[in-house]
């Protein structure tokens, strides 16, 4: 193959470089696949008990969002091209955005506390930036079509 294939395979694993270790291989080693599972474990635990328990719908889309991350970061991992995987990536940042919309209606609606709400918002931000700084690397794996 052409030093374009092997420029290709460097980018992927350059976009790669966002893992937790060296070693291993899959979406679970992404760091921002582990930020984000554990803010969906978090977000499972707030809706468990106090008043935002109580708000079925709104409890329940959020878990959905905030579950909806890290599943679509996974699903574009395991995909076979990086422009597919970006896809995927794009809808995970995408639910950031609505977990974030989400709190903050359960905030403004004193569901949950500030002291609940501000370091689930900045975890949120952090991913969301995670995302934007994988989907770049990724993207440049692909010439984009304007």
């Amino acid at each position: 193959m052409g030093g374009g294939h092997h420029r290709h395979a460097l980018c992927a694993r350059e976009a790669r470089g966002e893992r937790l270790e060296a070693m291993g291989s899959g979406f679970k080693q992404l760091k921002v696949w582990a930020e984000s599972m554990s803010l969906a474990v978090e977000i499972y635990r707030l809706g468990a008990t106090g008043p935002l328990s109580k708000d079925f719908p709104l409890r329940d889309q959020l878990r959905r969002a905030a579950v909806s991350v890290p599943s679509n970061i996974a699903e574009g991992d395991e995909r076979d091209t990086d422009k597919d995987a970006v896809r995927f990536f794009y809808i995970a940042k995408g639910s950031v955005a609505e977990v974030r919309t989400q709190l903050e209606i359960a905030h403004r609606i004193d569901l949950i506390s500030t002291e609940q709400f501000k370091p689930l918002d900045a975890r949120c931000i952090l991913i969301a930036k995670m995302l934007g700084a994988l989907i770049k690397a990724r993207s440049s794996t692909f010439p984009i079509r304007t």
